[in-house]
């Protein structure tokens, strides 16, 4: 699990990151790359060691590229969203006890919609981002902001 989770997660990001860049060197440069990490590049996840782990060193792969990649005006973003409405959370979606008990730790009492995630991902890909690289964008309705509380 856990080097198929690196595999996925990094390995396979890193060779489209490699070859975006390539093309991207061959055209003159710039372009806009934005990886997807998790609020869990930061919060550790019992018993998620696989993906946490892969989701830091997706981080580092993001804010090294955008050292690597800024001389030629190619920015490098990541995503990292927390709990999302997708196929990865379905139990959560076709469970709402489970949905309902999964978004009490985050302080809007909700997961995020898909569009939210796009929303901030076209952004990241418009000319308005332009001076934007080397960023990690969180979206987790402040979970991590919350973190601590009551201890």
């Amino acid at each position: 699990m856990f080097d198929n989770a690196l595999r996925s997660n990094v390995y396979a990001t890193f060779f489209c990151c490699r070859r975006f860049a390539q093309i991207r060197t061959s055209a003159g440069g710039g372009g806009k790359m934005i990886n997807v990490t998790s609020v869990h590049e930061d919060i550790p996840n019992v018993g998620g060691a696989d993906y946490d782990c892969s989701k830091g060193a997706l981080r580092m792969l993001t804010r090294t590229l955008a050292l690597e990649l800024a001389p030629q005006r190619t920015n490098v973003n990541s995503l990292a969203p927390g709990m999302v409405l997708t196929p990865f959370n379905q139990a959560a979606i076709d469970d709402p006890k489970l949905l309902e008990e999964q978004v009490q730790s985050i302080p809007w009492k909700r997961a995020a919609q898909p569009s939210e995630i796009a929303r901030l991902a076209a952004f990241l890909a418009s000319s308005d981002a332009d001076y934007v690289t080397g960023a990690t964008y969180v979206m987790d309705g402040g979970l991590q902001r919350s973190l601590g509380q009551g201890a």
